[in-house]
Order: C-alpha cells, then structure tokens, then sequence
C-alpha cells in the first residue's frame, strides 16, 4: 500500500510532474505529457464515437460516468457475503457504500443512514469484483495482424470498448503486464469511459530476439540507441545491457507504470523466440530490480523453463509469469523466498487463439505442462495469483470466467475465488509508492473500495457461475458507481 509522506500524491497525473529545472529533461516531460495527452484524446474521441453508433454503451446508472460529484450512497441487504477471505458465506447480511468506500458491513438490519436507495438482495451473494492479474488491455480484442499493422488510434479504439466489457465480467481491476495503457487508464479513472482499475506495467522489456520482438528480418541489425516502429508505439521495448535495462524502467515509470514487466525467456506467440532461450543476465535483471525498488515498486518475469525462472529469483524478482514447466526444486525455492507465481490454467487450445507451425506446438508444451505446475505450487505452498493472458481475440477475452473455472481442477471454490479476489489484491500491494488506488482491494469490509458484484446463485459451490456474467451477475459495482443493474423492483 501507499504509505508515508508521499501517499497523498494523485498517483494518476504523475507522468506531467516536472522532474528537474534542466531544459532538456523539461523538453522530454513535454513531449511525453503531449504523446500520452494524444492518446488520451483518441480515447476520448473513441468513446464517443462509439457511444453513438452502439446503442449498448449505456453509461453507469444510466448516466455518464463523467458526472460531477460522488455517487449516491447505496445500502444493501438480505444476501450472502463472500468477503474475499472466507471459507463460507455469511448470511443475513447488510452492507452500506458512501462515496467509493464501504462505510458499514453487518449482519442483520442495518442502522439508519441516508442511504439514497435500498437494495434487497433477496438471498442473492455478494462478492469482491474480481482482479486479473495478466492482462493486456491493448492486444486483447485485436487480431495480432492488425495490432502489427493498423492505426494506434483504432487499437486504442478496441480497447476503450474491450475495457467496459472486461468491467461487465465482474473484472473490476486489471494489472496490465504489457503495452501502453497509460492513457486508457487515464480515461476511465476520469470518468470518460467505464472499465476496470488498471495497474499499468507500460512496455513489455525483451532483449533482441526474445519474446515479444516482433521486428521484421529487414529490421536489424540494430544499431545501440536505436527505436524500432514497434517500440515507439509503447508496446515493448529492447534492452541488450544493464544500462539499457535501467533507461527503459525509468521511462515506463516516467509514463506511470506502477510495476515492472521483464521478459526472462522466449514464448507462445513470437515466432522467432523458442521456449528453451533465455534473455537478460541476472546482473541485468538485478539491474531492473534494484531501478524498481527506487521507485519503491517490483519486478514481474515472463518464464517458463526451471532454468529461467531461478536466474529471475536469484536476481531478487518478486513475481513470476507462466512458469508452466518449472519443476520441484524451483518450487522450493519460490515457496521459500515468498514470491509469487501469477500464471494461467491452459489446459487446451481452447484457451489460447488461432495459432500454427512452432507457436502451436510451443502453446501445445505449455499444456502439457499445466498440472504438474499447480500440484508443484500446492505441494510446496507457493503463493499463486489468478491471471487468463488471453489476446488477440475478443471472443477468447470473453472466456475470463471459463479460465476461472478451470482453477478448480486443482482449488476448491472458496480458494479460487479467494485467489481471484483478496490473493490478487495483496499481489497489487507490492506496488507500494506506485499503488494507484491506495486501499483496501479484492476484499469486503469496512473502508475497502466499494467493487463488488451481486451474483445469483453461491459461487462457492459453483464457481462457473461466473462463466456466464450475462445471467448471473446481476449488479457490478466499481468506486461506489453502478456499472449493471439488474436489481430494479
């Protein structure tokens, strides 16, 4: 969380803060203060010109979400509580949102208030709103075609629309873990659009030739200080030394970044980048750690090979990606050192879009790998956050439920849903300084941020409730505002 004497910064405007006097880091604040201004503009304009030609973009409570002043306070009752920690629902429940906030939780009837509205549950369970931990809110409802290939504005387009209806999941937070959300973040922290918190990593950092380096042949070589088309655009950003490691942190936390997303080996969707290569030293991504921890925020490392994910450690990381074919020995250690695994349950190619030749049989291993990888974290206590990484598709974006459900191969109910809601919220945390929203997250008590949802059924008992938010989510709540109402009289 946020703490001492700087936690009263709006950590939403910090990329326009003045850094220094000197005139060329005053030219470089504003140059990047009108790059992200820009993007922030194409948003906006996205969301209105989508606003007028899909009539389902209805705004929150049927207003817009820029509406001045905070939301009316809202009291509900009689239904089931899941607070994000335990094991059981708590009947008979009532629970009280003034601002953004919770400002009551109990059982029975409530105390008098002011509330502006009632709601009666009737038996209905109430829950944290969920948080994706790998997300990619710039590559999730676009084909990689034309993510390589078309305009930025109509990615950010995609994605101004991907993000309302990742909220209407029941995702009401996000932690993006690779491209350049800043200014969708920006949007919907403004009102100008509804979607999920966004925990923003800014550009995924590779090393030539590892995953996520998408240059054509006819790009390289490279010459030392050059910006590939690809790069400028935010989505990544190649480093071949330490030096070049601790520039690119820097800039991603110029931009707002409030942690670190590091690429340790190759990967699924890059052609050129097999699973068994590796990228940065351990100096190297020492290098990243220590640039982090002076911001007073972490690293996360992309890995899957037993090899990879133990350099990462070594180097001090304090979270894993994917990890899917390490083995007992890193297990071990991971569970000794306290890190996290933030990973996905592939567990066919259902969960992974149109892929061919190497990438396929890349995703193939990744699966194959699944199990044994969940039974390893489970034997040996490692902390595990709940993530999908789905992209490229806004039908596979769509399967967050289904990927969710999948958890209880391995998890009961209440530990699933405890990882999708308090477990991914205290992952967030480590953000420190950088925490954008500081608070109480994925949880349901008093002075927590007022995301919940109202679903009918017990999600414990059903986890693949949540599979079909259409039907089942009967009210999604973010920051105190009504997102989906389906409560009315």
């Amino acid at each position: 969380m946020a703490s001492g004497k700087y936690s009263g910064i709006n950590r939403t405007s910090q990329a326009y803060s003045c850094f220094c006097n000197k005139a060329l880091a005053q030219y470089a604040n504003r140059r990047i203060g009108a790059d992200l201004a820009r993007r922030g503009f194409l948003i906006g304009m996205g969301a209105t010109m989508l606003s007028a030609v899909l009539p389902e973009l209805a705004w929150a409570q049927g207003t817009s979400p820029a509406a001045t002043g905070a939301p009316p306070p809202v009291t509900f009752t009689n239904f089931r509580l899941f607070d994000g920690k335990s094991a059981a629902l708590r009947d008979g429940m009532y629970l009280a949102v003034d601002g953004n906030r919770i400002s009551q939780i109990g059982q029975g009837q409530p105390p008098a208030a002011g509330a502006n509205r009632t709601i009666d549950c009737g038996g209905k369970t109430i829950m944290p709103g969920m948080i994706e931990m790998h997300w990619h809110a710039m590559l999730a409802s676009l084909p990689i075609q034309t993510i390589m290939q078309a305009d930025i504005g109509l990615v950010y387009l995609a994605a101004s629309a991907e993000a309302r209806r990742t909220l209407l999941r029941g995702f009401t937070t996000i932690r993006d873990v690779g491209g350049p959300a800043f200014a969708l973040k920006q949007a919907i922290d403004a009102g100008m659009i509804p979607g999920p918190r966004i925990y923003p990593s800014g550009a995924m950092i590779t090393t030539t030739g590892g995953h996520g380096d998408f240059r054509p042949l006819t790009a390289i070589p490279r010459n030392m200080g050059e910006v590939s088309e690809q790069e400028k655009t935010g989505g990544n950003a190649i480093a071949d030394s330490a030096d070049e490691v601790r520039l690119r942190v820097r800039e991603q936390f110029l931009q707002g970044a409030t942690q670190i997303k590091l690429v340790g080996s190759g990967g699924v969707s890059t052609p050129r980048s097999p699973l068994d290569m590796m990228t940065f030293t351990e100096s190297q991504l020492r290098a990243a750690v220590e640039t982090a921890s002076d911001w007073g925020t972490y690293v996360t490392v992309h890995v899957y090979l037993p090899e990879a994910v133990q350099r990462s450690l070594s180097a001090g990381v304090q979270c894993i990606e994917h990890a899917h074919l390490m083995d007992e020995r890193t297990a071990e250690i991971m569970a000794k050192k306290g890190t996290w695994l933030s990973t996905q349950p592939f567990v066919n190619v259902d969960d992974v879009g149109p892929l061919s030749g190497q990438s396929l049989e890349k995703f193939r291993e990744v699966i194959a790998g699944t199990d044994n990888m969940y039974k390893l974290a489970r034997k040996h206590g490692v902390k595990v956050a709940f993530g999908t990484d789905l992209i490229f598709s806004p039908a596979l974006a769509a399967r967050q439920g289904v990927m969710l459900s999948n958890m209880t191969r391995w998890y009961s109910g209440a530990q699933t849903l405890k990882m999708v809601t308090a477990d991914n919220g205290e992952l967030l945390a480590l953000s420190g300084e950088r925490n954008p929203y500081p608070g109480k997250l994925g949880v349901l008590e008093q002075g927590a941020w007022a995301d919940l949802l109202v679903v009918d059924g017990n999600p414990l008992d059903n986890v693949a409730l949540l599979a079909d938010p259409d039907k089942n989510l009967k009210l999604v709540m973010k920051d105190g505002r009504i997102y989906k109402d389906e409560m009315q009289a």
